[in-house]
């Protein structure tokens, strides 16, 4: 198949990667443009970028889509299909018709069920016993196109998002591979997607992350889990911002924020959080026990 791959982050090159193995003709990439990155705050490339001048395909980089000509040179690659994933940009209506068979889109969420922009983050913290990947047939609607294929994966207790993320983006990769080897057998049944139960996933704010121990340890759990490890749930002990990657909902009470024992248990609203993973500024995640040995927190203090 003739190809061009339109993404951006980590998540992208997943498949991107499964797309270059199978063998299938990747004509184009496009993605977004280098951004300042560091603390020099020099131009960094994409992952996407960076993987595809690794197997030098050609590159494109627009900061939009809606000319004339760029979407006359996207026409001129003459296209079997477009396979998008996390790409950041609106494609027009004249983009998603040029390519044979139009363009794929990869999205990390069970459709209509989170639409939007944080699908991986919100179906943790909604408390989601499972959710997926889906391949369907772009539109130009927000995430509302047919669905070609979809894979399921459960969500535990203990799912963080940087844990999902892995594991959908490793199954996306299977998953749009397959869909895109079957096109041109003409043996996919597109779906419309429903009405109801449609969902949106709005996009993580920084505001979100501080932790309210006045709400319930089971809901803080998941608030916790889905914001790690970006861009983290954190508390303050005196005056120092402590990062929580994760914890573990027990039995226990208390002033909510109060430590409740060594193991650093911290009432909530109702019962109680168990801390096991956490973080200090410009340090490595570490074990609640590692972490305590360099800074300690008494039993009967109070976390903000």
């Amino acid at each position: 198949m003739r190809i061009a791959f339109m993404g951006t982050p980590d998540f992208s090159t997943h498949v991107l990667t499964a797309l270059i193995d199978a063998g299938h003709d990747i004509v184009c990439v496009y993605s977004q443009p280098p951004r300042p990155a560091g603390r020099g705050k020099k131009l960094r490339a994409s992952p996407v970028h960076s993987l595809a001048e690794a197997h030098n395909i050609e590159v494109r980089t627009p900061t939009s889509l809606k000319s004339e000509e760029v979407q006359s040179d996207f026409a001129d690659l003459n296209l079997d299909v477009a396979v998008v994933v996390a790409y950041g940009l609106i494609l027009p209506a004249a983009v998603l018709a040029a390519p044979r068979f139009g363009c794929l889109n990869l999205h990390a969420s069970l459709l209509p069920r989170w639409r939007g922009a944080a699908p991986i983050q919100r179906a943790i913290m909604a408390g989601d016993t499972e959710t997926g990947v889906a391949v369907m047939q772009m539109a130009e609607g927000l995430d509302t196109g047919d669905v070609l294929e979809e894979t399921r994966i459960p969500i535990s207790d203990q799912t963080t998002a940087g844990s999902l993320h892995d594991q959908l983006a490793e199954a996306g990769a299977i998953l749009m591979e397959e869909t895109v080897s079957r096109l041109k057998d003409d043996n996919l049944v597109a779906v419309a997607q429903s009405d109801d139960g449609v969902t949106y996933a709005e996009k993580i704010s920084k505001s979100e992350a501080a932790i309210d121990w006045a709400r319930p340890a089971e809901e803080l759990c998941r608030h916790i889990h889905g914001l790690s490890p970006f861009p983290g749930a954190y508390c303050t002990h005196n005056d120092t911002r402590i990062k929580v990657l994760g914890a573990t909902a027990v039995k226990g009470t208390g002033q909510p924020g109060q430590v409740l024992d060594n193991d650093l248990t911290i009432a909530c609203g109702k019962n109680a959080l168990k801390l096991v993973l956490l973080q200090r500024a410009g340090k490595s995640p570490m074990p609640t026990r590692v972490f305590l040995n360099g800074h300690p927190i008494n039993i009967g203090e109070v976390l903000a």
